[in-house]
């Protein structure tokens, strides 16, 4: 198995705002079920929510810019890293995300191994 990460972007409702409302709330319960699944399956290795706020520092001088860094519906809510057999697998997998029911993104990444 390989590991790779899932990065969220964009979508109606994030782990921010699961308390503004019932459709929020409803929403943040099928991430937890989809979650739970992955986990049950041993599929899920680690994830978390991202706040909407952060920094972001740049270049030689280490330039300091407040975020978030882009459009607010290109945002990166969170992410997952998961195993998968390949990167079509892991693909598949994401298809099972409720970011897609509110015209979210995930992005599928291979993470790379470090040789130290």
């Amino acid at each position: 198995m390989e590991k790779f990460m899932y990065l969220f972007r964009g979508g109606d409702n994030h782990a921010y705002n699961a308390n503004d409302s019932e459709v929020a709330a409803q929403n943040m319960q099928r991430w937890v079920k989809w979650m739970e699944s992955l986990g049950q399956k041993g599929i899920l290795v680690d994830g978390e929510p991202l706040q909407p706020t952060g920094k972001q520092v740049n270049g030689s001088k280490k330039t300091i810019i407040d975020g978030p860094f882009v459009e607010a519906k290109e945002l990166v809510g969170g992410y997952l890293i998961v195993n998968a057999k390949d990167i079509n697998d892991a693909v598949e997998i994401s298809k099972g995300c409720p970011i897609f029911d509110e015209n979210g993104k995930v992005e599928v990444r291979p993470i790379q191994k470090m040789e130290m």
